[in-house]
Formats: C-alpha cells, structure tokens, sequence
C-alpha cells in the first residue's frame, strides 16, 4: 500500500476482520475497527498501534442501522474520510432447511446479509460525497455454489454476491471500486461459532482450507489493486467454472464437502 488509508472493518475482534485489520495496520492504514465485543477492540487497538497503524475502536452491531450510520461518522471524524469499508461481520448455521428454525434463518439475514447491506449504505454516502471509495464484502466460495447443510448460510452468501456484483454495475468507470472476497473454509472461530449457534456437534470440514493472515494478504492486494472478485484460495475459481458447466456433476461433487450436524437441539438459542 502506498499511502496511508483510513479503514472501517466490521466483525474485527476476531477471524479474518482481525487479521485484516493487523495485516493493514503494517502499511500505517488508519482504521476504525467495528465488532460487539469492546474488550476484544480495545486489545486489537493496541496491537495496531504497535504495528504501525491508527486505531479507533467502535462497539456497534451491524444488525443494527443506526450504528453502521454512526460508525462511518466516528472513522469520519476521527480520521478525516473513508477510503476503504470492509465489510466482513458474519456467521453460520448448519443444517438441512427443516431442520433450520425460522428464528435461525432470521439471524443470519440480519447479520450477513443486513449488517453487509446497512454496512454499505452507510459507506457508499461518504464515499459518494467525497467522489471516491472502495467497499470490500466478505462472502465465502459458498456464495457461488452451494454445499449440503449450510442451505441457510449459503444464502446470505449470494445475496452478499448479488449485492456487489450490482454495485459494480451500477458504479463501473466511476472512482468507486467494489470487491467480493471468497474464501474456503478459514481457520477462525467460526467453526466453534456455528457448532454452539446450532445447537449440535457438526463435522469438520474435509475440503480445502485457508489461514484468516492468506486472507487477509489477498484483501490487502485487492485494496492495492482493485478487482471485481477475490479468491484466496485460487483453485476454488476452479469450482465456480465447473458449477457453470456441469452443475449436476457439480452436486454430486460437492456431496463430500456437506457437513451434516446431529440432531439439532430446537430449544438451543445462541448469542448472536
């Protein structure tokens, strides 16, 4: 990165929103880190600093409109404009479709799909105003083709590539870059996440995998050099080329990817 840039992340306490965010930090990025949990900010902010970078931390939910409008405000304020909003908040939900409560369901579309969404809006003002701008979504290689049992989270996915993929469109030859970032299987918190979100043991996933720092260095080439969509994990392009020619085999393909939990429990409701 050449130049200092200011940088708002959602879901930075922890994943691939906290390896972004130290990964930037190296290049003296100004950021303003957005996650729930404010003492996992505040420990974040520290390192920044320390690597090289500025911190403003941002308790917010990105569930939450109101709080995506006050945190482009506070990066703003405090750093002078937004150059890049990387919006990386999610989670995941395993199961088949009946299996799924409505109320799980509904939990992810806030949070993935919503909190990517008012993430956004909220981004696209400042950058509108200011004539330039670049939004990063995190998606997953899910949101292009879909595997057994993750039904519910594999939606919000490709509503997150919908969205950008309409952006572009609608923002192509401007000084407004919009980037999709879709990983496999990351080695985060997510899993343990999705096991206590449904309620059962789920399987670990046999495919492909990739480090939060591969992912984090990919969004940070991609912010360097703007492109439509990002693969940390090159061969899965592979995947979306074959779904597009093959999509049966494709199916059958992806059978051995499923992670099929256990007998969820329907009385289980986690911390979102």
């Amino acid at each position: 990165m050449t130049d200092s840039r200011t940088v708002a992340i959602t879901g930075a306490s922890a994943g691939i929103g906290r390896a972004a965010a130290l990964r930037l930090a190296r290049d003296r990025a100004s950021l303003t880190i957005c996650a729930r949990r404010a003492d996992r900010l505040h420990q974040l902010a520290a390192q920044i600093e320390a690597a090289g970078g500025r911190a403003l931390p941002f308790p917010g939910d990105v569930a939450i409109e109101r709080d995506m409008t006050d945190l482009v405000r506070a990066c703003v304020e405090r750093f002078g404009g937004l150059d890049v909003m990387i919006c990386n908040a999610g989670f995941g939900i395993a199961g088949t479709l009946d299996d799924m409560s409505s109320d799980q369901m509904r939990r992810l579309l806030e949070v993935n799909y919503l909190g990517t969404y008012y993430a956004a809006k909220a981004a696209l003002r400042e950058f509108r105003r200011q004539g330039r701008g670049h939004l990063v979504i995190v998606s997953s290689i899910v949101g292009k083709r879909g595997v057994p049992y993750m039904g519910g989270y594999s939606a919000t996915k490709f509503a997150q590539v919908g969205l950008a993929e309409s952006l572009r469109a609608e923002l192509a030859g401007s000084p407004i870059h919009v980037s999709v970032v879709l990983p496999v299987s990351t080695q985060t918190e997510f899993f343990d996440v999705m096991t206590r979100e449904t309620g059962a043991g789920i399987g670990r996933s046999t495919g492909p995998s990739q480090t939060a720092e591969q992912v984090a260095d990919a969004i940070a080439r991609a912010i360097e050099h703007p492109v439509p969509e990002v693969y940390p994990y090159a061969k899965s392009r592979a995947l979306v080329w074959l779904n597009a020619m093959a999509p049966g085999f494709c199916d059958r393909f992806v059978k051995k990817f499923g992670r099929k939990p256990a007998a969820p429990d329907h009385n289980h409701r986690g911390a979102r």
